[in-house]
Order: structure tokens, then C-alpha cells, then sequence
């Protein structure tokens, strides 16, 4: 994310470092001023200050590494929450006779008066298991209801030395739920868990109250494994990115670096913190009404972010026992003088073999500070440091060489990541701290308050636990002051190149810059930064006193009395002020910067004007002749009206350059790829008719000159039977929205609809045998929306009005070709086409598209409304175009059918008895009777379906070529013709009538095999033509010598 900078048109000094400020919003010259959400929202932005005020909250951090130590987690509530666990001396702070004077919620002012358990007391509680903190410990750290935000990171909540938890794919649930409910059990009520992320056994929590639970919003959380090979979970950190306030983006990185004392495991540390910032990448942020970042956000990117957890630092260039013991010191005086107080660290401290030794980091050749560890009282060690000198890089000043901030002091030169900070290789970009008041918070002996590890490897004190932070300014301000000192050493160096190399001797010169001591002032100003309370110092109750546009440290102190681990837990609190956004002044904002931006785009963009023109059938739902579509949002629209199967309706869209300029549009494509549904076709023409350069096509892009106007030519029609099946049943519905795009202007919308009727065609056999007496159309009525459920007719009369009238019109236009023929060379279509009427190269008359569709669409309407089926024809169409028509609808009626006359499985039933029957003697009759046999038994209807039609065929054949009087007497096809139905030998028979006779039963199976039997081919060709063959002799059993 860019970084705000007066170069932005929404840049203030104020905003650019408040935490909560925007980033920079860059346009590109020339780029579309188009309204959207994303420049709305810019718009928005820009007034901000007119719908946020300022907000204080306290946060507090917390780190501790629990060692997977069973039963920490019963401490984490006390310690965590209610400020409870800190030993003043050892941290700090104000001693334990001034607590009286803080204010905390857990301190009722009646019970402050009692004296807190002492250390003594604790351990041995501690050991016999009874309790884990101090009793009369009221807590002294701000906490309960006054924070407003907990967030807490704890390290190794499970063992990561066990290869089988290192290696776990995934984190058990249960693990975090006991810290959660320990939590949740101290927080007060009403506290919100807001963020969660585990990695092993990294876990981070985090809890808002409910007054800011509810302004927090984008969560987004990433784990980032670096242990072993780089990317297991035993080391790394968990993230989590909340938008406070919908200004402030805040950032926790719980982290465990990699653990040792030597160079290499330092040098891991530090590649560790590199690969987190690198890898974790948080969701982009939403702000809501569809405006989301385009790309996602990663550890700097916030305006405030806390680092914390086991950082694993040492201290190093001391020996671990000299550190131990000097140390330990000072946590002597936290026991009573009994015969067995503080044994261990008495016996500890008498073992060392000579005076204790710590010398300055730097200059080993400095007076180094001999400490006695013999000494029995507080008064000779005072006695004894007084006459030494500390040597300290940071020159820190010996009034008290006794006291413990003096020891620390001492040792803070030798701490790792400071040196780390000021070698610039982790942490140095802008990454604060507070003050190391407190004793290191590693490593102790479990159950002890002041011993340092005894064990056997006896490792030495260190500040593993730390708590960065840093705000968007102070990365910004180490980056420009960084930019600065290269810029200068490439100056020195171009100067050096010149010649100039003593030019620092020159008397004339006003100054002396040295790059090797440049920021050298950045520890300085570090320190000025550190907020803590000093000793007796109170914490400010007051929000107010935090500075202004700042992150004000508050507190940052570790718990020297909670005994449960090896670490001890550490946290920080912290004020932030920030500007949240009041979603009542932001929603007046946004409507007025919605009409402002409006207005705005009117004026000098292209403008056209949509009209609707509305037919005289159209519903009256409007008063007007024509609708006026703008803006797509108060207009009519297009509404087709009832449509019907194959019926072609139009309407007409007129489209007129009302603007001041040139006008570009094109219908916006939709998701699939086209601009229109498939039932709607677009088309453009102008109104004079003669204009040239009008591109005719819907896809193309129109230009308009001001003052022009086109036409837009609309055609709906459903012919395709998917979609006559899906509007059938109710699966979809003939309502769309064009989309009328105009370049560097506003889409214009144009709703479209209309009424579908239900239809006869694309249904099942099964469906139209329990269709209600008025026919399909009758579906529409809402009262009788469903089918019978008991089958009502024997089979489709579809099928029986579809056959019933043709060869009575067979007959009547072979009577009427017989008498107007006055040519021998004028052929009728059944001597050229044996496949007529019902081949569609034998139609004559279907071929004008204005007079048939028409014809068509009155025949369907009869078929579904259960009418004569030529009364709504005019009664001068010739019989030969009502027959060729009839044929047509036959043909497309029986290839809708969903099923077919006999469905696949049927087909299959059919194939198993066939050969039974060719075995007999009488094979044709055996056949015939197997087949219909088949189908009367798995469905009657469609056994009667079949027979009305394979009947109807089988009349039109022996009008078409009617047999010879003795066969056609005896109802028997002589043996010859027979002989061919049956075998369907490839040579035709030598009597011409039967060979015509054979010629249109092959040409009448070919049409018909294909719509009755409804079954896939095979995929090789040889299968496929034997399956084909097999069909078509099937229904050329029935087309013999039916009469």
C-alpha cells in the first residue's frame, strides 16, 4: 500500500500520521470518470472528517511462553486480565506500600489495606499445590472493563519438541478452547473474541469489548511457519489484521524466533523475522457496499502494528553465571531471613569463587563493577558498589550503583536485539520498545519467583520476551531518514571520487559531516519515546493525556510472581487515539456525495434517450403510448405479451442522442458471453432506412451524432426445445435485462418479459395422457396448474389429431393434382419423393417466410387448446399446403417428445424378443405381434400411441401406392412384397408397384425410426449402421399391408 503524501488529492497533514489514515489513492490521466463504487467511496473518503471523531482506547498486549506446562492456563485470567502477578521491586514500578494509590478495578478500596502474600508463602503454596499467585493480590495494572482491546500471544501451548506435534497437520481445536474459556472466564462480560490464529503451539487471542467488538471489522489471519526445513510450525508467528473504527488498520504478530546462544541461532532469529514479514499476507480489506482493496496487505501496510512473544535474545559477552548470580542479588531481598528461605539462592551465591565481573561492551579495558556475592547484608553490597565504577555504553549515571534499574542498565548493552536494532539487521525499521525496567523474563525454575534455572545446564538470564510496536509514522520517518543518509554517502562518496578528499581541512567550509556517525541520535530519540511510568509514578486515567495522533505506551512490565512456567509473562498497555467512523454522519455524507457525483457526471458526458414503443396488445399498464427508459429504474420496460411455441413476436426500442456530443453504445455482454438471452434477438435499424454506415449487428458499437436516433428491432421466439421444456416446467421464466452501454456515459437498462403458454410439445408420453380437457393451454390457469395424477386418456390425442386428418388430405390433394394437371412433365412430389409428405426436401409449399409461420403458429395454437385443428385456418389455404404442414407438426411433435413413442428401455425390451420371433415359421406376423406385444405390456400408451401412427402410415402408403385388387381384397401383402419387408433385401422387387411400393415403406421407415425409437446409437459406424438398419425394419413391419 502506497504511504499518504501531499501528492494525493485526499492528503492533509493531519491524516498523514494518524493512525487511522488513509493510504494514497493515485488516478491514471484520461481515466473514466464513471460512476462506481470505488469512486463513490474515494468521494466519501475525501470528507471524512465531516463523519469521524476522535476516539481513545486502551490495548493491551500480553506475551508469555508456558513451556506446555500443564495448568498454566488457569493463571492467564489473573495475570492477563486483573493485573495480578507483579512484583513492583523486581518490575520497576512503585513499591508495594504506594499500591494503595492506583486505581483498579479489582482493588476494592476496603481490602487494599491487607498485605499481600509474601514470596515465601507463594512458593510453598506453590508446592503443595494449593495456589499459583499471591493471595491479597489485587492486581496494579490497568485491566477489566478499562481495555478495550486483549490481546494475548502465548508460545508453546503444546510441547514443539515432540516431532509428532511439530509435524501435526493441523491444530486440535481443544487446545485453544481451554485457553479461550480461561479467558473468557476473567474477561468481564460482553468481551467479543474478534481474532484467533494457532500454528502448533503458537496461539494468538484476541478480545474487544462490546462498544469496539462492534467497530471492528476485516479480520484477516495468517500463520507462517519457520521452523524446521523453513516452513514447519514449531517456530514462526500468527497474525491478525482488524480494521478499527472502518479507519485504522491494526496489526498483531505473535512470533516464536528460533532458540540458541550461538551466532548461527542469532543470525536465524533474524532470518526468521525477515521470512514473517515477507510471507504473511493478509486478506484485502473490505470496506464494505462491494469496495475491497485490490491487492492484499502485509506487515506494514497498518497504521499501528505490536510485535511480541519469545523473540529468543540473549544476552551474550557475559558469562550465564555471573549474570545468574548478580541477578539473583537483587531477587534475594524478595525473601524473608528464615532457615530456609531462599536456600537455593543463598547456596547459589556462595558457591562463586571470586567477585562478580561485568565489563562495558565496547571497551573491555574500562574499570569493570566487583561485586562481593559473600556479603550477608543490603548495606555492605551498597558499601561495595560504591566504591566501583559500571561501565556502560549508553553512559548511564551511578547515583544508585546498588539499585536493580543500574544492574539492568549494565546489562542492556549485551542485549541481542539491541544490537541487532542498531546493526540494522531485524527490527530497525521504525520498531519501538519501551524501557527494560523489569528482570529478564527467562529462565527460572518452575514454582520459583527469583530463581534463576538451576538445573544443569544452568542457562543464562535473558530478555526472550519482548513487545515491539510501531506506528505508519515512524516507518515512514526511518525509511525518508534512510533515503536521506544513502543520499548523503553517495554524495560523500561522488565527492571522495572528485578529489575532495580533504576537503574537511578546509577552513572556508560552515560544517563537517561524518555519514559513519549520521542517526547516530536514533537510540536517543527512541528513549524519548518510552512512556513508562517511572518509580511511584501513576498511570494517567485520563485518555485526554495521551499525545495527540500518537500510540502512548502506558505500562510495559513482566509478572514476576506468576510461578507456572520457565517464562515469565509479560504485557504492555497501550493508549490509542484514533478518528471512528459514526455510520449515521457517514450515511448523510455518502447520499449527498451520491447526488453531487451524479449531478457531476451529467453534465458534458454523452446522453441518450431510450423509448419504448408499446404495441396494441401489450397489457394497458401505462397510460403512455411509449415508455421512456433513462434510467432503467421507473420505466415499463418491453413486455411481449402471452408467447406460445414458435411464435415470432417484435418490438421496437428507438434510441436518440439527446446530448451535446458524439454518442457511442453497445448492448453490454452478460456472464455467458452474449448480450441477449437465447430467445431474444437484437438487431439495429435506422429510421429513414437509408443510412449507409449503421452497422446492422447488436454486437457492434453504434455511434450517434447529436440530434440522430436508431431504431432497435427486438424478435423474441422460443423454438428450441430445451428451453421449451424448461418454460413448461416452471424452471424458467422469460424476464431479462439489456444492458445499453454507453461509452464515458451511463448503462441504460431495458427489461424485458413476457408470458409463456404452456405448450404440448417437449412433454412425455406420460404427461399428455393426463392433460385436462381444454388442452395444454389450460395449464396456464393458476386453479389447474397441475396434471391429473390418474391417467385420464389411453394415449396422447395429439398423436390421434395429429394422424387422424392425413390421409383423408392424402387423398383429396392426389384427387385434386389428378384433375388440375394439364402436364405429364409436371411430376406430383410422390412420384419424385417417395418420403412425401413427410420428407422435408418433398415440401412444396412450406418455403415463404411470411404466409407459413402464421399457418403454423394456428395449428399449434388448435393442438394446445384442444380446437379444430383447421378452423383457425383460413379456409382458401390449399389442402396440399394444410398436408404438408400437418406432416411438419407431426414430425417436430413426435422428435419434442422427452421420451419418445418408444423410449429407450422399451427399445431395449423390444431388441430381447425379436429374435424368438424370427425363429418361427411365420416370421413378418411373429414379429409384429412380439413387438406389439412388448409394448403393450411396459406401457400401454405408448403401444397405442404407436399404433395410431405406424396405422396412419400405413393408409397414406396404400393411398400413395395401393395394392393390387386381389391383395388389396384379401387384406394380405402378396409374398413378394412381404418377402422384402421382411428381409429388406437390397434389390427392389420386378413389379414396378411393388417396387414403388417398397421404395416408400424404406423411405417412410428412414423418416420415422429416428422419432419413434428414441434409444443413442453406437459409436463405431458399423454398429451404428446395423443399429440403424434394425430400427428401420422394426417400423417397416407395420407399413406392409395394413389397411
Amino acid at each position: 500500500m502506497a504511504s499518504a503524501n501531499n501528492s494525493s488529492p485526499f492528503y492533509s497533514p493531519k491524516h498523514a500520521s494518524t493512525p487511522g489514515a488513509f493510504a494514497e489513492e493515485t488516478t491514471v490521466d484520461g481515466e473514466s470518470s464513471t460512476s462506481t463504487h470505488h469512486s463513490l467511496f474515494k468521494a466519501v473518503r475525501a470528507r471524512r472528517d465531516e463523519y469521524t471523531v476522535p476516539h481513545h482506547i486502551r490495548i493491551k498486549v500480553g506475551s508469555w511462553n508456558v513451556a506446555s506446562l500443564k495448568g498454566t492456563e488457569k493463571d492467564v485470567g489473573a495475570w492477563f486480565v486483573q493485573g495480578k502477578g507483579v512484583s513492583e521491586p523486581l518490575a520497576g514500578l512503585s513499591p508495594s506500600s504506594d499500591r494503595s494509590s492506583i486505581s483498579s478495578p479489582q482493588s476494592p478500596s476496603s481490602k487494599r489495606h491487607r498485605t499481600r502474600q509474601s514470596v515465601d508463602e507463594q512458593e510453598r503454596d506453590y508446592e503443595r499445590k494449593r495456589y499459583t499467585l499471591p493471595k491479597d493480590d489485587y492486581g496494579v495494572l490497568p485491566g477489566g472493563a478499562d481495555i478495550g482491546i486483549y490481546a494475548l500471544g502465548l508460545q508453546e501451548v503444546v510441547d514443539i519438541g515432540s516431532p509428532s506435534e511439530a509435524l501435526r497437520p493441523y491444530s486440535d481445536p481443544a487446545i485453544s478452547q481451554k485457553w479461550k474459556m480461561a479467558m473468557e472466564d476473567a474477561l468481564p462480560s460482553g468481551y467479543k473474541l474478534v481474532a484467533e490464529q494457532q500454528l502448533v503451539g503458537l496461539l494468538l487471542l484476541i478480545y474487544a469489548s462490546p462498544n469496539i467488538a462492534s467497530t471492528i471489522s476485516s479480520v484477516s489471519t495468517v500463520a507462517v511457519g519457520t521452523g524446521l526445513m523453513g516452513y514447519m510450525g514449531n517456530k514462526g508467528a500468527v497474525s491478525a489484521r482488524l480494521l478499527l473504527g472502518e479507519t485504522t488498520r491494526l496489526v498483531f504478530v505473535n512470533s516464536h524466533l528460533a532458540a540458541g546462544t550461538d551466532k548461527a541461532s542469532l543470525e536465524r532469529r533474524n532470518w526468521d523475522a525477515a521470512q514473517i514479514v515477507h510471507r504473511t499476507k493478509f486478506d484485502p480489506v473490505n470496506y464494505g457496499s462491494g469496495v475491497t482493496e485490490e491487492f492484499s496487505e502485509g506487515i506494514g501496510d497498518e497504521d499501528v502494528a505490536w510485535w511480541f512473544g519469545d523473540l529468543n535474545y540473549r544476552i551474550e559477552g557475559l558469562p550465564a553465571d555471573d549474570v545468574r548470580r548478580l541477578l539473583m542479588l537483587h531477587t534475594r531481598k524478595q525473601y524473608n531471613r528464615g532457615p530456609k528461605d531462599e536456600s537455593k539462592i543463598g547456596n547459589e551465591l556462595s558457591s562463586a569463587d571470586g567477585p562478580i565481573v561485568l565489563k562495558d561492551n565496547e571497551e573491555y579495558q574500562k574499570s569493570p563493577l566487583q561485586v562481593n556475592t559473600t556479603m550477608d547484608s543490603d548495606s555492605e553490597i551498597t558499601n561495595m558498589a560504591d566504591q566501583a565504577s559500571i561501565g556502560s555504553a549508553n553512559g548511564i549515571a551511578q547515583e544508585d550503583p546498588a539499585s536493580l534499574q543500574t544492574t539492568l542498565s549494565s546489562l542492556l548493552p549485551h542485549d541481542q536485539l539491541h544490537q541487532q536494532q542498531a546493526a540494522k539487521k531485524a527490527f530497525h525499521d521504525g520498531w519501538h520498545e519501551g524501557t527494560l525496567r523489569f528482570l529478564p523474563t527467562y529462565k527460572y525454575d518452575v514454582g520459583s519467583v527469583g530463581m534463576f534455572d538451576s538445573g544443569e545446564k544452568k542457562r543464562g538470564p535473558s530478555w526472550c520476551d519482548r513487545i515491539l510496536y510501531r506506528t505508519r509514522g515512524d516507518r515512514l520517518r526511518y525509511h525518508k531518514a534512510a533515503k536521506e543518509e544513502e543520499e548523503a554517502r553517495k554524495k560523500d562518496a561522488e565527492m571522495k571520487s572528485r578529489g575532495m578528499e580533504d576537503a574537511g581541512n578546509d577552513d572556508d567550509l560552515l560544517f563537517e559531516y561524518d555519514p559513519e556517525t549520521d542517526g547516530a541520535d536514533q537510540d536517543d530519540q527512541a528513549q524519548e519515546r518510552d512512556d513508562s511510568p517511572t518509580a511511584g509514578q501513576e498511570y494517567p486515567s485520563n485518555p485526554e493525556s495521551a499525545s495527540e495522533d500518537q500510540v502512548k505506551l502506558v505500562c510495559y512490565t513482566s509478572h514476576q510472581r506468576v510461578l507456572s512456567s520457565d517464562h515469565k509473562p509479560l504485557e504492555a498497555v497501550f493508549m490509542l487515539s484514533y478518528d471512528s467512523v459514526v455510520p449515521s454522519m457517514k450515511a448523510k455524507v455518502q447520499q449527498e456525495v451520491a447526488r453531487e457525483l451524479d449531478r457531476a457526471e451529467n453534465e458534458g458526458r454523452p446522453t441518450i434517450t431510450v423509448v419504448v414503443d408499446h404495441q396494441q396488445e401489450d397489457p394497458p399498464n401505462s397510460d403512455r403510448a411509449r415508455d421512456i427508459v433513462n434510467d432503467g429504474s421507473n420505466a415499463n420496460g418491453i413486455d411481449f405479451g402471452e408467447v406460445s411455441y414458435m411464435q415470432r413476436k417484435s418490438r421496437t426500442v428507438t434510441v436518440a442522442n439527446t446530448g451535446q456530443v458524439l454518442s457511442k453504445f453497445e448492448f453490454a455482454d452478460r456472464p455467458d458471453g452474449s448480450f441477449s438471452p437465447q430467445w431474444l434477438s437484437v438487431r439495429f435499424e435506422s429510421p429513414d432506412r437509408d443510412d449507409t454506415n449503421l452497422k446492422p449487428s447488436a454486437s457492434q458499437q453504434q455511434t450517434l451524432e447529436p440530434g440522430d436516433a436508431v431504431n432497435i428491432i427486438l424478435d423474441l421466439e422460443v423454438d428450441e426445445m430445451k428451453l421449451v421444456r424448461a418454460l413448461n416446467g416452471d424452471d424458467k421464466t422469460l424476464d431479462d435485462v439489456l444492458v445499453l452501454r454507453v461509452v464515458d456515459g451511463r448503462d441504460h437498462f431495458i427489461p424485458v418479459k413476457a408470458r409463456w403458454l404452456p405448450s404440448c410439445f417437449g412433454r412425455s408420453v406420460d404427461e399428455l395422457t393426463r392433460f385436462p380437457e381444454d388442452g395444454a393451454r389450460a395449464l396456464a390457469d393458476q386453479s389447474t396448474q397441475k396434471l391429473n395424477s390418474d391417467v385420464k386418456w389411453s394415449a396422447p390425442r395429439e398423436i390421434f389429431r395429429l394422424t387422424e386428418p392425413i390421409d383423408d388430405l392424402v387423398e383429396r390433394v392426389m384427387a385434386e393434382w389428378d384433375m388440375t394437371s394439364t402436364t405429364k412433365e409436371n411430376k406430383p412430389p410422390w412420384e419424385t419423393h417417395p418420403e412425401w409428405p413427410f420428407g422435408a426436401d418433398s415440401w412444396s409449399t412450406l418455403h415463404d417466410p411470411d404466409s407459413i409461420p402464421p399457418l403454423r403458429l394456428a395449428l399449434l395454437t388448435a393442438l394446445d387448446t384442444n380446437t379444430p385443428l383447421f378452423s383457425h385456418l383460413p379456409p382458401e389455404t390449399p389442402a396440399l399446403t394444410r398436408l404438408e404442414l400437418l406432416a411438419s407438426i407431426l414430425l417436430y411433435f413426435l422428435a419434442s417428445l422427452s421420451d419418445g413413442i418408444i423410449p429407450s428401455p422399451l427399445w431395449n425390451h423390444v431388441k430381447t424378443v425379436l429374435p424368438s420371433a424370427e425363429a418361427t415359421k411365420d416370421e413378418e406376423e411373429d414379429k409384429r405381434t412380439a413387438v406389439l406385444d412388448a409394448l403393450a405390456t411396459a406401457s400401454p400408451p405408448h403401444n397405442i400411441a404407436f399404433v395410431f401412427l405406424t396405422s396412419m402410415l400405413s393408409r397414406v402408403i396404400n393411398e400413395i401406392v395401393p395394392l393390387p385388387s386381389r391383395q388389396s381384397e384379401s387384406g394380405e401383402v402378396a409374398s413378394p412384397a412381404a418377402k422384402s419387408a421382411r428381409t429388406r433385401a437390397k434389390s427392389l422387387s420386378h413389379d414396378p408397384v411393388l417396387a414403388k411400393r417398397q421404395r416408400t415403406q424404406r423411405a417412410y421407415a428412414r423418416v420415422f425410426a429416428d422419432v419413434v425409437i428414441r434409444a443413442d446409437l453406437p459409436a463405431k459406424d458399423k454398429e451404428k449402421k446395423a443399429e440403424a438398419e434394425r430400427r428401420e425394419g422394426v417400423v417397416a413391419l407395420f407399413l406392409g399391408g395394413m389397411g
